[in-house]
């Protein structure tokens, strides 16, 4: 982790703009194609869900205005990984929020994914043992194929990217879904979803 200079920095002046807003937050829904990643996980018996959140992560780790967050001393610093913190559902309808470390060997990140699953389900905590800001947010919402989504606001001061999929849906030869990701203005632009769009979309279609 290292602490930027806010003085040296070209964004300087957005951050200080958008970092007094009550709510700097900014959404955006786009499509991605999910074919490979399904036909994946379905020949190599990984979790569909893990399949894409392991692109996710791949993507969040390669724009760096992802990767930075606002500490409790107003200071930017960057992260040098950035982790999953998905909601994962229990049988009895409840979810836990969890803390997946990240890792580029997929099958890695879904040993850890899986540990997180058998601590959420063998307890009623919300929270999990490690809850700090080197991850991203993330929730899926397989029943409905949504267009637009809105994060709930605590109102305290948060920088954490936050993440919604969609159902997926089948459309001609091909699988596609939504990907929701709300982000704090302070930190990160269009131009930067930009990139995550195109990142997250090749790492979709590597596997």
């Amino acid at each position: 982790m290292k602490i930027l200079d806010k003085h040296t920095w070209n964004r300087q002046a957005h951050f200080e703009f958008f970092n007094t807003f009550v709510d700097p937050y900014f959404a955006v829904t786009f499509k991605v194609d999910v074919t490979n990643a399904y036909e994946f996980s379905h020949d190599n018996a990984t979790s569909f869900f893990v399949t894409y959140l392991h692109a996710t992560m791949q993507a969040i780790n390669e724009v760096e205005n992802l990767k930075y967050r606002i500490n409790e001393f107003n200071e930017v610093v960057m992260f040098d990984t950035i982790h999953a913190s998905p909601t994962i559902l229990r049988p009895n309808k409840t979810f836990g929020f969890s803390f997946v470390n990240y890792d580029k060997d997929i099958f890695k990140f879904q040993n850890n994914f899986l540990k997180e699953k058998e601590r959420i389900f063998g307890s009623n905590d919300l929270f999990p043992p490690v809850n700090s800001m080197d991850c991203v947010h993330c929730s899926s919402l397989p029943w409905v194929n949504f267009t637009g989504h809105k994060e709930p606001f605590k109102g305290d001061k948060d920088s954490i990217p936050k993440l919604a999929f969609s159902r997926m849906e089948c459309v001609e030869s091909k699988k596609e879904m939504q990907v929701a990701i709300s982000v704090n203005h302070a930190l990160v632009d269009g131009y930067h979803i930009g990139l995550f769009n195109e990142k997250l979309q090749f790492h979709l279609n590597s596997y």
